[in-house]
């Protein structure tokens, strides 16, 4: 491995439990791992490939340690592969009426051409995934899920669709195969674009999308990304993907990998998926009762509903709260220790922040001790160190909102 400096290093190990199983794959590797149209792409510019999701992926490239690649997407740009991701259309008059049986957000009242944070919900209340849903004008929603929940949100959409077409609903699930997706984020990611783009991007907004011509190839340009910054998802047909990357590299973007991407979610205080949430985790204990809709509230006809909306009445008993910490940086599974030193919860995600230079994390703790400045303990490797409940986000978000 690299010298890295401590904190860089703290961020490679807060990398181990995102990529798990975390082992090097080398140019070679992948026989038992599915390369994304960028694998040749990462190899080449150095890149340090382990297993994600059932994909080689780039953690590192380089000499660029993962600290300086964190800081780098906060004050320039980096760039993203994610094409591992899930990406789908829902065709048909009935998509919107049964995307809304299946996630929280008012699909219904998007205005076209714009998206949304959602959650699939099963029947208990918990979180099958995250995803993001995309009301375009072209007569179909335009969905980004992600890759490690992939066989499971396809079983979950099937078997809702096999009832909702016995139903006599008209709907149709379209899985995008012949796209990669790649993300551009930081400061200057809009400088970088806009001159490969037909048109402007000073009025697409975040989380606005629309189909664009980038270096002369037709793609979908949506204004959004999991970094906390500005940014762009950009949906490439393959053959156009590398040779698109490589121009957004030579205008100055950085390509980054999964350890930065990592830390810059964890201090724009965003989830992941299998950490932070998952089937067993409501909206309301993860904070995320601002993706119900308001309507939704009201009609209360998605997966899980009765339990949600009791939640939002009466509160949880469990929050997911920020924490900031000294000491070694906390873990996912490192226990939480309440003001009496007894067990009252466990962090979720963990490491060193490249931009603060303190440790932080995300955990769940008691309702009566989520508030902000409640001083708290988190057992590391048999040490306790103290610990203070933080609102988060950790860093400032920087999107590029309407005025």
């Amino acid at each position: 491995m690299l010298r890295l400096g401590r904190a860089v290093q703290g961020a490679v190990k807060c990398v181990a439990s995102v990529v798990a199983p975390a082992r090097q794959a080398s140019s070679s590797a992948g026989d038992s791992l599915k390369h994304t149209v960028l694998y040749d792409f990462h190899v080449a510019h150095g890149g340090k490939m382990v297993g994600f999701a059932g994909y080689a992926m780039p953690v590192q490239y380089g000499a660029v340690g993962i600290g300086a690649s964190h800081k780098t997407v906060r004050s320039t740009c980096g760039l993203f592969d994610v094409s591992h991701m899930l990406q789908w259309r829902l065709w048909g008059a009935g998509r919107v009426d049964f995307l809304e049986r299946l996630v929280v957000a008012d699909v219904a009242g998007l205005p076209e051409n714009t998206g949304t944070l959602s959650l699939f919900t099963n029947p208990e209340g918990g979180i099958v995934d995250d995803l993001i849903v995309s009301r375009t004008d072209l007569s179909y929603l335009y969905i980004v899920s992600n890759a490690g929940c992939r066989e499971k949100d396809l079983a979950h959409l099937k078997k809702y669709l096999a009832e909702y077409k016995a139903e006599g609903g008209d709907v149709y699930l379209e899985i995008i195969e012949d796209h990669g997706l790649i993300a551009l984020q930081g400061p200057t990611a809009a400088s970088i674009l806009e001159p490969l783009v037909e048109g402007s991007l000073d009025d697409l907004y975040f989380m606005h999308t629309r189909p664009m011509l980038v270096a002369g190839t037709p793609c979908r340009v949506t204004r959004c990304g999991y970094t906390g910054e500005d940014g762009f998802e950009l949906s490439i047909p393959i053959d156009k993907v590398q040779e698109i990357s490589e121009t957004l590299v030579d205008r100055g973007a950085e390509p980054a990998g999964l350890g930065a991407r990592d830390s810059l979610r964890l201090e724009a205080g965003l989830c992941l998926y299998g950490n932070d949430i998952d089937d067993t985790t409501t909206p309301i204990e993860a904070g995320l009762a601002w993706t119900i809709g308001k309507r939704r509230r009201q009609t209360a006809d998605f997966l899980g509903a009765e339990v949600i909306l009791k939640q939002l009445k009466e509160k949880p008993s469990r929050r997911r709260v920020g924490l900031k910490c000294s000491g070694p940086p906390p873990r996912s599974h490192c226990p939480v220790l309440g003001p009496d030193g007894s067990k009252v919860g466990e962090v979720t995600s963990g490491c060193p922040s490249p931009s603060l230079g303190v440790n932080v994390a995300m955990a769940y703790v008691p309702a009566a001790l989520a508030k902000a400045g409640t001083e708290l303990s988190v057992e590391v490797r048999k040490k306790v160190i103290p610990a203070t409940v933080t609102k988060m986000p950790f860093v400032k978000c920087n999107y590029y909102t309407m005025k």
